[in-house]
């Protein structure tokens, strides 16, 4: 009982504690916010990117593409782990306005709407035609067209509160698309012949996917006619990749291990045929795997910010020790009373980490309610910043960020709440520890003059 009195004791009385819980609580608020956020950032990216290529990717690199794509296709629609598999054909070309003297370098995917929206999260990516998928190349000023659908940021520029200039119907815009149709063997189709292969599109709607590199480069158009331009049409028509979604209940390495040995199957079967060889460029990636490229970088500023704050955790540690080792060098002549009427070293030391326990707990939890408070409120407190001053976190016009994350997990909060208990344990172990070997006789000790 003693050790929870002169714990409050030194709490309460001693104004230098105020110190150490503003500290922990501090530290505590700095963290839960920056990782929230960070986390935040880095789980909408992944998300993000999981709607763009589905749960697995059959692809090759290769501009060429690979053959027998339909038989392999009725092999998944067959299996019971497969929710959709869409067939993909991914390119470069130039897009050129109609009437307007531009050309800009984009990718070309070419994609079976219904299908693709099975595998992926393109149909919620759709501004117009979300609830049918089916006529996302159907331009509605005359469905008789060519239609494409646009990355939104080819059409639009964002505003400095990153919301776009919607139109209520698609505006009637024609673009002319070219590329290099490529043979089998990687040739040029038409050499001699102009060597590009041009078609004019209209736009029928546009897909805001969430990532800028493909909202600022990508134009969806239908998978037919996109094989015609990159020269994958004829006899054994090509592709570039096949999407793949499974099963809820379906965990996704062991689905991509499952596509793999189907893939494994399929392309044995097909190794005496004429164009095999295309096969062995074909990789089965999760999807986590085939857009490492992206997210590689996010998750390394994710490492180094959960690093940096390691470091402030240290920091804590120290701030605490200092702290402590000035109230207990305060507090030696009741620590050399406790000891001369039988109370232990390890009596001590208890007495003094349930002190740091306390001052842990109380930081920690002034902490994650401001934390909380100002997380809640950071998108009201920005807007009033961009009202009065102009200060944006990030420039929405350059980064496709709408508001910024502030979702707290539970689970974060725990892990930074102990964590901030245990430095504050650490930080009282040493002084304590001290003090507590001393003999009374050495504590109690008065020099003489």
């Amino acid at each position: 009982m003693y050790k929870i009195i002169l714990a409050l004791r030194y709490l309460i009385n001693r104004k230098i504690t105020y110190f150490a819980v503003l500290a922990v609580a501090l530290c505590v608020f700095i963290v839960v916010v920056v990782m929230t956020v960070m986390t935040g950032l880095v789980g909408n990216f992944k998300r993000a990117n999981h709607n763009f290529a589905g749960d697995c990717v059959v692809s090759t690199r290769s501009l060429v593409g690979f053959t027998y794509y339909e038989e392999f296709l009725e092999v998944l629609d067959k299996s019971d782990f497969v929710v959709g598999a869409s067939p993909v054909v991914n390119s470069y070309g130039l897009l050129s306005p109609k009437d307007r003297d531009l050309n800009r370098g984009v990718e070309i995917m070419g994609i079976d709407p219904v299908r693709h929206s099975k595998a992926t999260g393109f149909r919620d990516s759709l501004y117009f035609n979300q609830k049918d998928v089916s006529k996302s190349f159907a331009p509605s000023y005359d469905p008789n067209l060519n239609g494409c659908v646009l990355g939104i940021d080819l059409l639009f520029d964002r505003d400095e509160r990153s919301e776009y200039p919607y139109e209520s119907n698609p505006v009637r815009l024609g673009v002319s698309i070219s590329c290099f149709p490529l043979t089998p063997k990687g040739a040029l189709r038409d050499a001699g012949l102009g060597l590009a292969s041009t078609q004019m599109f209209y736009y029928s709607d546009h897909s805001h996917s969430g990532l800028a590199r493909v909202d600022g480069s990508l134009v969806y158009l239908p998978l037919g006619q996109t094989q015609v331009l990159c020269g994958m049409d004829g006899p054994v028509r090509r592709i570039s990749a096949i999407h793949v979604k499974f099963m809820p209940s379906m965990k996704l390495d062991d689905g991509c291990q499952k596509v793999a040995a189907l893939w494994s199957q399929f392309k044995e079967s097909k190794k005496d045929e004429k164009y095999a060889y295309l096969l062995d460029t074909v990789n089965v990636q999760s999807w986590k795997a085939n857009r490492r490229t992206f997210i590689a970088a996010m998750e390394k500023e994710q490492t180094m910010m959960t690093v940096m704050f390691g470091f402030v955790g240290i920091t804590t540690v120290f701030i605490v020790f200092v702290v402590f080792y000035m109230i207990i060098s305060h507090k030696s002549k009741d620590i050399g009373i406790l000891k001369s009427i039988g109370v232990s070293s390890i009596n001590i030391v208890e007495l003094f980490c349930g002190f740091a326990f306390m001052v842990g707990l109380l930081g920690s939890c002034f902490g994650l309610l401001g934390g909380w408070l100002f997380l809640v409120n950071i998108n009201r407190i920005e807007d009033l910043l961009f009202e009065r001053i102009g200060f944006q976190l990030w420039d929405r016009t350059i980064y496709a960020i709408g508001e910024i994350p502030n979702r707290v997990e539970f689970g974060v909060l725990v892990i930074i709440a102990g964590s901030a208990i245990a430095a504050c344990l650490i930080g009282a172990l040493i002084p304590s520890w001290q003090v507590a070997r001393r003999r009374p006789v050495d504590i109690l000790q008065v020099n003489q003059l």
